[in-house]
Protein backbone atom coordinates (compact mmCIF):
# COMPACT_ATOMS: atom_id res chain seq x y z
CA UNK A 1 0.00 0.00 0.00
CA UNK A 2 1.26 3.45 -0.93
CA UNK A 3 1.95 5.63 2.11
CA UNK A 4 2.18 9.39 2.62
CA UNK A 5 5.19 10.58 4.59
CA UNK A 6 5.11 14.13 5.98
CA UNK A 7 8.64 15.40 6.78
CA UNK A 8 9.51 17.74 9.65
CA UNK A 9 12.26 20.37 9.33
CA UNK A 10 14.73 18.54 11.57
CA UNK A 11 14.62 15.46 9.35
CA UNK A 12 15.75 17.43 6.30
CA UNK A 13 18.41 19.29 8.30
CA UNK A 14 19.70 15.94 9.56
CA UNK A 15 19.89 14.35 6.08
CA UNK A 16 19.35 16.51 2.96
CA UNK A 17 18.89 13.37 0.84
CA UNK A 18 16.17 11.91 3.07
CA UNK A 19 13.43 12.61 0.50
CA UNK A 20 14.89 9.82 -1.66
CA UNK A 21 14.70 7.23 1.11
CA UNK A 22 10.99 6.36 1.12
CA UNK A 23 10.79 3.94 -1.84
CA UNK A 24 7.73 4.37 -4.09
CA UNK A 25 5.65 6.35 -1.60
CA UNK A 26 4.50 9.97 -1.51
CA UNK A 27 6.79 12.42 0.31
CA UNK A 28 5.20 15.64 1.56
CA UNK A 29 7.19 18.72 2.58
CA UNK A 30 4.90 21.29 4.27
CA UNK A 31 5.41 24.88 3.13
CA UNK A 32 6.20 25.87 6.74
CA UNK A 33 9.21 23.52 6.65
CA UNK A 34 10.67 25.44 3.71
CA UNK A 35 10.13 28.67 5.66
CA UNK A 36 12.04 27.21 8.63
CA UNK A 37 14.87 25.92 6.43
CA UNK A 38 15.32 29.45 5.07
CA UNK A 39 16.21 30.64 8.59
CA UNK A 40 19.17 28.24 8.77
CA UNK A 41 20.77 28.68 5.34
CA UNK A 42 23.18 31.44 6.40
CA UNK A 43 24.64 29.50 9.32
CA UNK A 44 28.31 28.51 9.00
CA UNK A 45 27.70 25.04 10.40
CA UNK A 46 26.67 21.56 9.37
CA UNK A 47 23.02 22.57 9.78
CA UNK A 48 23.53 25.61 7.54
CA UNK A 49 25.27 23.49 4.92
CA UNK A 50 22.39 21.02 4.92
CA UNK A 51 19.83 23.84 4.67
CA UNK A 52 21.57 25.23 1.59
CA UNK A 53 21.79 21.78 0.03
CA UNK A 54 18.06 21.18 0.57
CA UNK A 55 17.20 24.50 -1.08
CA UNK A 56 19.40 23.72 -4.09
CA UNK A 57 17.92 20.22 -4.40
CA UNK A 58 14.33 21.48 -4.29
CA UNK A 59 15.19 24.15 -6.87
CA UNK A 60 16.66 21.46 -9.13
CA UNK A 61 13.53 19.32 -8.79
CA UNK A 62 11.40 22.38 -9.53
CA UNK A 63 12.81 22.34 -13.03
CA UNK A 64 11.04 19.01 -13.64
CA UNK A 65 7.56 20.33 -12.91
CA UNK A 66 5.44 22.02 -10.27
CA UNK A 67 6.28 21.06 -6.68
CA UNK A 68 2.69 21.80 -5.67
CA UNK A 69 1.41 19.19 -8.14
CA UNK A 70 4.09 16.56 -7.43
CA UNK A 71 7.50 15.67 -8.84
CA UNK A 72 8.34 12.02 -9.70
CA UNK A 73 11.34 10.63 -7.79
CA UNK A 74 13.91 8.15 -9.18
CA UNK A 75 12.69 5.36 -6.87
CA UNK A 76 9.12 5.55 -8.20
CA UNK A 77 7.78 7.79 -5.46
CA UNK A 78 6.54 11.36 -5.60
CA UNK A 79 7.61 14.57 -3.86
CA UNK A 80 5.13 17.34 -3.19
CA UNK A 81 5.23 20.65 -1.34
CA UNK A 82 1.93 20.98 0.50
CA UNK A 83 0.38 24.40 1.04
CA UNK A 84 -1.43 25.14 4.25
CA UNK A 85 -5.15 24.83 4.54
CA UNK A 86 -7.43 24.10 7.46
CA UNK A 87 -9.51 21.73 5.38
CA UNK A 88 -10.08 19.29 8.22
CA UNK A 89 -13.65 19.01 9.44
CA UNK A 90 -12.87 20.04 13.02
CA UNK A 91 -9.66 21.80 13.97
CA UNK A 92 -8.46 20.69 17.43
CA UNK A 93 -8.20 23.61 19.84
CA UNK A 94 -4.44 23.13 20.33
CA UNK A 95 -3.81 23.65 16.61
CA UNK A 96 -5.42 27.09 16.65
CA UNK A 97 -2.28 28.39 18.37
CA UNK A 98 0.04 29.46 15.54
CA UNK A 99 3.40 27.64 15.61
CA UNK A 100 5.44 25.73 13.01
CA UNK A 101 4.75 22.38 14.72
CA UNK A 102 1.00 23.00 14.78
CA UNK A 103 0.98 24.05 11.14
CA UNK A 104 2.74 20.78 10.23
CA UNK A 105 0.21 18.81 12.28
CA UNK A 106 -2.66 20.64 10.57
CA UNK A 107 -1.37 19.65 7.14
CA UNK A 108 -0.88 16.03 8.24
CA UNK A 109 -4.45 15.86 9.63
CA UNK A 110 -5.84 17.38 6.42
CA UNK A 111 -4.01 14.77 4.35
CA UNK A 112 -5.36 12.03 6.59
CA UNK A 113 -8.95 13.16 5.94
CA UNK A 114 -8.40 13.67 2.22
CA UNK A 115 -6.72 10.28 1.60
CA UNK A 116 -8.61 7.87 3.82
CA UNK A 117 -7.26 4.80 1.98
CA UNK A 118 -3.57 5.79 2.42
CA UNK A 119 -1.70 5.82 5.74
CA UNK A 120 -0.32 9.26 6.63
CA UNK A 121 2.91 9.11 8.68
CA UNK A 122 4.64 12.09 10.23
CA UNK A 123 8.46 11.72 10.27
CA UNK A 124 10.20 13.86 12.89
CA UNK A 125 13.10 13.74 15.32
CA UNK A 126 11.15 15.98 17.73
CA UNK A 127 9.96 13.76 20.58
CA UNK A 128 7.30 16.24 21.73
CA UNK A 129 5.91 16.57 18.23
CA UNK A 130 5.62 12.78 17.99
CA UNK A 131 3.68 12.76 21.27
CA UNK A 132 1.33 15.54 20.07
CA UNK A 133 0.78 13.73 16.77
CA UNK A 134 -0.05 10.49 18.55
CA UNK A 135 -2.59 12.26 20.78
CA UNK A 136 -4.29 13.58 17.62
CA UNK A 137 -4.52 10.12 16.08
CA UNK A 138 -1.61 10.50 13.66
CA UNK A 139 1.12 7.93 13.10
CA UNK A 140 4.47 9.51 14.00
CA UNK A 141 7.91 7.95 13.66
CA UNK A 142 11.58 8.88 13.90
CA UNK A 143 13.79 8.60 10.81
CA UNK A 144 15.58 5.26 10.91
CA UNK A 145 17.72 5.64 7.80
CA UNK A 146 21.04 6.33 9.55
CA UNK A 147 20.32 4.86 12.97
CA UNK A 148 22.47 2.32 14.76
CA UNK A 149 20.80 0.79 17.79
CA UNK A 150 23.20 1.58 20.63
CA UNK A 151 22.37 -1.63 22.50
CA UNK A 152 23.32 -3.63 19.41
CA UNK A 153 26.47 -1.68 18.57
CA UNK A 154 29.41 -3.86 17.56
CA UNK A 155 31.63 -4.26 20.63
CA UNK A 156 34.81 -5.37 18.84
CA UNK A 157 35.45 -8.09 21.44
CA UNK A 158 34.45 -11.71 21.83
CA UNK A 159 35.08 -14.62 24.22
CA UNK A 160 36.23 -17.93 22.73
CA UNK A 161 36.43 -21.15 24.76
CA UNK A 162 38.95 -23.77 23.64
CA UNK A 163 40.85 -26.76 25.07
CA UNK A 164 43.74 -25.77 27.34
CA UNK A 165 46.42 -27.06 24.96
CA UNK A 166 45.33 -24.53 22.32
CA UNK A 167 45.91 -21.69 24.78
CA UNK A 168 49.36 -23.07 25.54
CA UNK A 169 50.03 -23.19 21.80
CA UNK A 170 48.83 -19.58 21.42
CA UNK A 171 51.26 -18.45 24.12
CA UNK A 172 54.08 -20.55 22.67
CA UNK A 173 53.68 -19.99 18.90
CA UNK A 174 51.85 -16.65 18.95
CA UNK A 175 48.94 -17.85 16.82
CA UNK A 176 46.28 -20.55 16.41
CA UNK A 177 43.93 -21.30 13.47
CA UNK A 178 40.39 -19.93 13.60
CA UNK A 179 37.69 -21.06 11.15
CA UNK A 180 34.54 -19.49 12.63
CA UNK A 181 32.99 -16.17 11.64
CA UNK A 182 34.59 -12.99 12.95
CA UNK A 183 35.19 -9.42 11.83
CA UNK A 184 38.67 -8.24 10.81
CA UNK A 185 40.79 -7.23 13.83
CA UNK A 186 38.13 -8.39 16.28
CA UNK A 187 39.70 -8.92 19.70
CA UNK A 188 39.31 -12.22 21.58
CA UNK A 189 39.58 -13.37 25.15
CA UNK A 190 40.55 -17.01 24.61
CA UNK A 191 39.49 -19.00 27.68
CA UNK A 192 40.16 -22.58 28.79
CA UNK A 193 37.03 -24.76 28.68
CA UNK A 194 37.91 -26.34 32.02
CA UNK A 195 40.16 -23.93 33.93
CA UNK A 196 38.55 -20.52 33.44
CA UNK A 197 41.53 -18.62 34.82
CA UNK A 198 43.69 -20.05 32.01
CA UNK A 199 43.34 -17.37 29.31
CA UNK A 200 45.04 -15.51 26.49
CA UNK A 201 44.30 -12.35 24.49
CA UNK A 202 44.29 -12.46 20.70
CA UNK A 203 43.25 -10.49 17.61
CA UNK A 204 41.68 -12.02 14.47
CA UNK A 205 43.76 -11.84 11.29
CA UNK A 206 41.20 -12.13 8.49
CA UNK A 207 43.76 -12.72 5.70
CA UNK A 208 45.50 -15.66 7.38
CA UNK A 209 42.38 -16.91 9.24
CA UNK A 210 44.22 -17.06 12.54
CA UNK A 211 44.05 -15.63 16.04
CA UNK A 212 47.21 -13.60 16.60
CA UNK A 213 48.39 -13.42 20.20
CA UNK A 214 48.35 -9.98 21.84
CA UNK A 215 51.54 -9.78 23.90
CA UNK A 216 51.45 -7.56 27.01
CA UNK A 217 53.98 -4.71 26.98
CA UNK A 218 56.86 -5.09 29.40
CA UNK A 219 57.35 -1.33 29.80
CA UNK A 220 54.76 1.45 30.29
CA UNK A 221 53.84 3.60 27.32
CA UNK A 222 54.65 7.17 28.37
CA UNK A 223 53.97 6.12 31.93
CA UNK A 224 50.69 4.40 30.99
CA UNK A 225 50.05 0.65 31.23
CA UNK A 226 46.74 -1.13 30.42
CA UNK A 227 44.71 -1.74 33.57
CA UNK A 228 42.10 -4.13 32.17
CA UNK A 229 41.33 -6.48 29.31
CA UNK A 230 39.68 -3.91 27.01
CA UNK A 231 42.54 -1.45 27.46
CA UNK A 232 45.02 -4.19 26.50
CA UNK A 233 43.01 -4.87 23.34
CA UNK A 234 42.67 -1.17 22.53
CA UNK A 235 46.40 -0.55 22.92
CA UNK A 236 47.14 -3.39 20.51
CA UNK A 237 44.96 -1.74 17.86
CA UNK A 238 46.43 1.69 18.55
CA UNK A 239 50.02 0.46 18.10
CA UNK A 240 49.34 -1.58 14.95
CA UNK A 241 50.39 0.51 11.94
CA UNK A 242 48.39 -1.68 9.53
CA UNK A 243 45.15 -0.60 11.20
CA UNK A 244 44.51 2.91 9.92
CA UNK A 245 41.20 3.61 11.67
CA UNK A 246 40.58 2.85 15.35
CA UNK A 247 37.31 3.63 17.13
CA UNK A 248 37.14 3.56 20.93
CA UNK A 249 33.73 3.77 22.61
CA UNK A 250 33.24 3.87 26.36
CA UNK A 251 31.78 5.75 29.26
CA UNK A 252 33.64 8.52 31.08
CA UNK A 253 36.89 7.46 32.75
CA UNK A 254 37.58 4.32 30.72
CA UNK A 255 40.85 5.75 29.38
CA UNK A 256 39.89 6.23 25.72
CA UNK A 257 41.58 9.58 25.13
CA UNK A 258 44.54 8.98 27.45
CA UNK A 259 45.48 5.69 25.80
CA UNK A 260 45.06 7.14 22.31
CA UNK A 261 47.34 10.06 23.16
CA UNK A 262 49.93 7.81 24.79
CA UNK A 263 50.02 5.64 21.65
CA UNK A 264 50.20 8.77 19.47
CA UNK A 265 53.13 10.19 21.42
CA UNK A 266 54.94 6.85 21.27
CA UNK A 267 54.46 6.48 17.51
CA UNK A 268 55.32 10.12 16.79
CA UNK A 269 58.01 11.11 19.30
CA UNK A 270 59.67 7.79 20.13
CA UNK A 271 59.36 5.82 16.89
CA UNK A 272 59.14 8.68 14.39
CA UNK A 273 56.50 6.86 12.31
CA UNK A 274 54.42 10.02 11.97
CA UNK A 275 55.48 13.66 11.61
CA UNK A 276 52.90 15.05 14.00
CA UNK A 277 50.35 14.13 16.65
CA UNK A 278 47.20 16.09 15.77
CA UNK A 279 44.46 16.14 18.41
CA UNK A 280 41.09 17.70 17.71
CA UNK A 281 37.58 17.82 19.10
CA UNK A 282 34.24 19.44 18.21
CA UNK A 283 33.28 22.54 20.17
CA UNK A 284 30.09 21.97 22.15
CA UNK A 285 29.59 23.44 25.65
CA UNK A 286 28.27 21.39 28.54
CA UNK A 287 25.27 23.30 29.83
CA UNK A 288 24.70 27.04 29.26
CA UNK A 289 27.39 28.71 27.16
CA UNK A 290 29.39 31.52 28.78
CA UNK A 291 29.33 33.70 25.66
CA UNK A 292 32.23 35.31 23.84
CA UNK A 293 35.73 34.79 25.18
CA UNK A 294 38.46 37.45 25.14
CA UNK A 295 41.88 37.13 23.54
CA UNK A 296 43.29 35.67 20.34
CA UNK A 297 42.34 32.34 18.76
CA UNK A 298 44.51 30.34 21.18
CA UNK A 299 42.99 32.09 24.18
CA UNK A 300 39.46 31.46 22.91
CA UNK A 301 40.11 27.78 22.24
CA UNK A 302 41.87 27.01 25.51
CA UNK A 303 38.70 26.24 27.54
CA UNK A 304 37.48 23.84 24.86
CA UNK A 305 40.83 22.12 24.44
CA UNK A 306 41.70 21.98 28.15
CA UNK A 307 40.77 18.26 28.55
CA UNK A 308 43.38 17.45 25.90
CA UNK A 309 45.99 19.60 27.64
CA UNK A 310 45.15 17.84 30.92
CA UNK A 311 45.91 14.45 29.36
CA UNK A 312 49.11 15.76 27.83
CA UNK A 313 50.15 17.19 31.20
CA UNK A 314 49.61 13.79 32.83
CA UNK A 315 51.53 11.90 30.14
CA UNK A 316 54.45 14.32 30.03
CA UNK A 317 54.65 14.62 33.82
CA UNK A 318 54.85 10.86 34.14
CA UNK A 319 58.13 11.05 32.25
CA UNK A 320 59.61 13.19 35.03
CA UNK A 321 60.66 11.66 38.33
CA UNK A 322 58.79 14.08 40.55
CA UNK A 323 55.88 14.53 38.14
CA UNK A 324 55.50 18.20 39.12
CA UNK A 325 55.66 21.41 37.16
CA UNK A 326 58.31 23.67 38.62
CA UNK A 327 57.34 27.26 39.42
CA UNK A 328 57.98 29.71 36.60
CA UNK A 329 58.51 27.00 33.98
CA UNK A 330 56.26 26.31 31.01
CA UNK A 331 54.09 23.23 30.71
CA UNK A 332 56.14 20.08 29.98
CA UNK A 333 54.40 19.54 26.63
CA UNK A 334 54.90 23.14 25.40
CA UNK A 335 58.26 22.41 23.80
CA UNK A 336 56.74 19.71 21.60
CA UNK A 337 53.88 22.07 20.69
CA UNK A 338 56.37 24.81 19.76
CA UNK A 339 58.32 22.34 17.62
CA UNK A 340 55.15 21.35 15.78
CA UNK A 341 55.33 17.71 16.94
CA UNK A 342 52.00 18.12 18.74
CA UNK A 343 49.17 20.18 17.26
CA UNK A 344 45.84 20.78 18.97
CA UNK A 345 42.99 22.45 17.10
CA UNK A 346 39.19 22.41 16.80
CA UNK A 347 37.44 20.56 13.98
CA UNK A 348 36.09 23.88 12.69
CA UNK A 349 39.10 24.36 10.42
CA UNK A 350 39.51 20.83 9.05
CA UNK A 351 37.36 21.16 5.91
CA UNK A 352 39.50 21.42 2.77
CA UNK A 353 42.67 20.18 4.48
CA UNK A 354 44.78 17.19 3.53
CA UNK A 355 46.38 15.46 6.51
CA UNK A 356 49.27 13.16 5.48
CA UNK A 357 51.75 11.34 7.73
CA UNK A 358 50.04 12.22 11.02
CA UNK A 359 48.54 10.44 14.02
CA UNK A 360 45.11 12.07 14.22
CA UNK A 361 42.91 11.79 17.32
CA UNK A 362 39.34 13.08 17.22
CA UNK A 363 38.03 13.26 20.78
CA UNK A 364 34.32 13.51 21.71
CA UNK A 365 33.41 12.14 18.27
CA UNK A 366 29.91 11.25 19.51
CA UNK A 367 28.99 14.93 18.97
CA UNK A 368 29.63 14.65 15.22
CA UNK A 369 27.05 13.92 12.55
CA UNK A 370 27.69 11.10 10.04
CA UNK A 371 28.45 13.72 7.37
CA UNK A 372 30.96 15.51 9.61
CA UNK A 373 32.76 12.22 10.29
CA UNK A 374 32.82 11.54 6.55
CA UNK A 375 34.38 14.98 6.01
CA UNK A 376 37.10 14.18 8.57
CA UNK A 377 37.89 10.71 7.22
CA UNK A 378 38.16 12.00 3.66
CA UNK A 379 40.85 14.48 4.85
CA UNK A 380 43.17 11.61 5.79
CA UNK A 381 46.25 11.43 3.57
CA UNK A 382 49.03 8.91 3.00
CA UNK A 383 50.48 7.23 6.11
CA UNK A 384 47.97 8.82 8.50
CA UNK A 385 46.28 6.94 11.30
CA UNK A 386 43.03 8.25 12.76
CA UNK A 387 41.51 7.43 16.14
CA UNK A 388 37.91 8.36 17.02
CA UNK A 389 36.97 8.31 20.70
CA UNK A 390 33.72 9.09 22.46
CA UNK A 391 30.79 8.14 24.68
CA UNK A 392 27.43 7.86 22.84
CA UNK A 393 25.60 8.40 26.14
CA UNK A 394 27.13 11.87 26.64
CA UNK A 395 26.01 13.91 23.64
CA UNK A 396 25.86 17.71 23.63
CA UNK A 397 24.93 18.17 19.96
CA UNK A 398 21.15 18.75 19.74
CA UNK A 399 20.99 17.34 16.20
CA UNK A 400 22.24 13.81 16.96
CA UNK A 401 21.50 11.17 19.58
CA UNK A 402 22.96 7.90 20.84
CA UNK A 403 21.75 6.09 17.72
CA UNK A 404 22.37 8.63 14.96
CA UNK A 405 25.77 10.11 15.84
CA UNK A 406 28.78 9.85 13.57
CA UNK A 407 30.89 7.72 15.93
CA UNK A 408 28.39 4.85 16.07
CA UNK A 409 27.83 5.24 12.33
CA UNK A 410 31.54 4.68 11.63
CA UNK A 411 31.76 1.70 14.02
CA UNK A 412 29.01 -0.14 12.14
CA UNK A 413 30.10 0.85 8.62
CA UNK A 414 33.77 -0.10 9.13
CA UNK A 415 33.47 -3.23 11.27
CA UNK A 416 34.02 -5.50 8.25
CA UNK A 417 37.00 -3.54 6.89
CA UNK A 418 40.53 -4.98 7.43
CA UNK A 419 42.04 -1.49 7.88
CA UNK A 420 39.78 -0.70 10.86
CA UNK A 421 39.51 -1.90 14.45
CA UNK A 422 37.15 -1.20 17.32
CA UNK A 423 36.94 -1.80 21.07
CA UNK A 424 34.19 -0.90 23.53
CA UNK A 425 35.72 -0.10 26.92
CA UNK A 426 33.45 -0.85 29.85
CA UNK A 427 35.46 -0.53 33.04
CA UNK A 428 36.24 2.93 34.38
CA UNK A 429 39.78 3.50 35.62
CA UNK A 430 39.78 7.23 36.40
CA UNK A 431 38.82 6.75 40.05
CA UNK A 432 36.44 4.69 42.16
CA UNK A 433 34.15 7.73 42.49
CA UNK A 434 34.09 8.39 38.73
CA UNK A 435 33.30 4.71 38.08
CA UNK A 436 30.44 4.75 40.59
CA UNK A 437 29.05 7.98 39.13
CA UNK A 438 29.17 6.63 35.56
CA UNK A 439 27.29 3.49 36.63
CA UNK A 440 24.79 4.92 39.12
CA UNK A 441 23.93 8.24 37.53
Amino acid sequence: MTKIFVLDTNILLHDPQVMYGFADNVVIIPIVVIEEIDKFKKELSEVGRNARQISRELDRLRGQGKLSKGIPLPNGGQLRVELEGRSISRVPFILKVDSPDNRILTIALALKERFEDMPVILITKDVNLRVKADSLGLIAEDYEGSKVEIDELYSGTKEYKVPGDLIDRLHREGQIPYSEEAFPNECFLVRDEVVESHTAVARYDVERKILQAVRPRKEPLWGISPRNLEQTMALDLLLNDQIRLVTLVGKAGTGKTLMAMAAGLYATVDQGIYQRLLVSRPIFPLGRDIGYLPGNVEDKLKPWMQPIFDNLELLMSSQNQDGKKRKGRQHPYQELVDMGVIEIEPLTYIRGRSIPNQFLIVDEAQNLTPHEVKTILTRVGTNTKIVLTGDPYQIDNPYVDASSNGLCHVVEKFKAEPLAGHVTLRKGERSSLAEKAANLL
